[in-house]
């Protein structure tokens, strides 16, 4: 254990030891007597003092008298010397701080380097290593994090807002089951009397993985009949209409069922509200499963007759039977030109969002009936509850009837 108070014999015997042994060098003595090496050299050069001995700063390698005017040039090495041990000390904590704090950096943005997370990384590692060193080594603006500290009340704030928001956001997403997207739940929240913007909706969605349910790759179930009769395209991509009653489209699609099995599905859909008066489901595409869809949108509106009806080229569709069915009913047949999708594209994006909506993400359903039913749920939600972007946000049932209102005002206005 090193001595702390020293006597003065020790500290001769010391000196005399520095001063006997060739070579010697204050570290190497020092070591040896347990003692600093500072110490040793104040000792040495106090003691050449008083004896007016040359005193270099450094053991030289041999001892013995200094030639005359070497004095000041060693004391100026020396000084030299002390001066870029300094400097290389400096230089070895720069780097080990900045070693640790890279190595801290990293752990710390294992899930994502962004400014923000940089900011905040300054703000917990400030006291061990100071915010200019840490700037640096990140590479970002003192200025910039101290605004960001500034800002930390607002910050705040906005999180509380969002998080609440969120929750808000969740609950009509799950009474969507988990189908709407920003659109349709911005629109939602407006309905009960929120002021917000879609954009923030859409961000806070974002920010807590909140996402409705996206599309599927379709699959082709249009089969034509390469003996039908020519039928016009009487709609020309146009799937809008005036008022209810005038204008339908219909199509089919498939349900993926069990192992290996499908269902199909017919709908037809008023082109005004996009609102569904027909539908049937069967475990075949024969003709009878659209004339049933058909028949169903007749009760649904009381009649169909003067109104067109629009489909693809499918057989169904280019059969006698259906072209029989229309002329009793007093439907119009339109279709659009053979291999285009286009020409039917309301019909097939409806059949998607259903699916999509309803398998929420699965191949398949997981039987006949449990499909026949989620189908069933979701086409009527879909008539009375659902928002569409195409009714200004309202379900279609909800158009139809303000509708009807307005009508209502302008003939009693009139």
């Amino acid at each position: 254990m090193a001595m702390k108070d020293y006597s003065d014999e020790f500290k001769a015997d010391a000196v005399a030891l520095y001063e006997s042994t060739p070579g010697a060098t204050y570290k190497g003595i020092a070591a040896d007597l347990g003692v600093s090496r500072g110490a040793l050299r104040v000792w040495v050069l106090r003691a050449r003092g008083e004896n007016g001995t040359p005193q270099p700063a450094a053991g030289p390698a041999a001892r013995g008298p200094l030639p005359a005017g070497a004095d000041g040039e060693a004391a100026a090495r020396i000084r030299e010397l002390e001066d870029r041990v300094r400097r290389l000390e400096a230089s070895e904590r720069k780097l080990t701080a900045e070693r640790d704090i890279l190595r801290k950096a990293a752990k710390y943005f294992a899930g994502g380097d962004a400014l923000v997370s940089r900011f905040q990384f300054v703000d917990d590692h400030r006291d061990a290593f100071g915010v200019k060193r840490l700037c640096q080594v990140l590479g970002v603006n003192r200025s910039s994090y101290y605004k960001w500290r500034d800002g930390a009340g607002p910050r705040a704030v906005k999180e509380a807002a969002d998080r609440a928001l969120a929750e808000e956001i969740r609950a009509v997403h799950a009474d969507s089951d988990g189908a709407y997207g920003s659109p349709r739940i911005t629109a939602e929240l407006r309905a009960d009397g929120r002021r917000i913007n879609h954009k923030r909706v859409a961000r806070v969605m974002r920010k807590f993985s909140i996402a409705g349910i996206r599309l599927r790759r379709r699959v082709r179930t249009t089969i034509a009949e390469p003996s039908a009769t020519p039928v016009p395209d009487l709609f020309g991509r146009d799937f809008t209409a005036l008022e209810p009653g005038l204008k339908y489209m219909g199509d089919i699609t498939y349900l993926p069922v069990g192992d290996g099995e499908f269902l199909y599905l017919a709908t037809v859909l008023d082109c005004f509200s996009r609102r569904v008066v027909g539908w049937s489901i069967a475990g075949h595409m024969r003709t009878e499963l659209v004339a049933d869809a058909l028949r169903m949108a007749a009760r649904t509106r009381g009649g169909l007759d003067g109104s067109t009806f629009h489909s693809d080229h499918g057989a169904q569709y280019t059969s006698r039977e259906f072209a029989l069915l229309c002329g009793e009913l007093g439907v119009t047949q339109s279709m659009g030109a053979v291999g285009s999708s286009a020409d039917n594209a309301a019909c097939e994006s409806f059949h998607a969002s259903l699916k999509r909506e309803t398998l929420r993400g699965a191949h398949r359903y997981p039987g006949a009936e449990l499909c026949r039913r989620s189908v069933f749920r979701w086409l009527t939600r879909y008539n009375t509850r659902r928002r569409h972007s195409a009714n200004g946000q309202l379900s279609p049932v909800d158009f139809e009837r303000r509708h009807r209102q307005e009508s209502a005002r302008l003939t009693l206005a009139a």
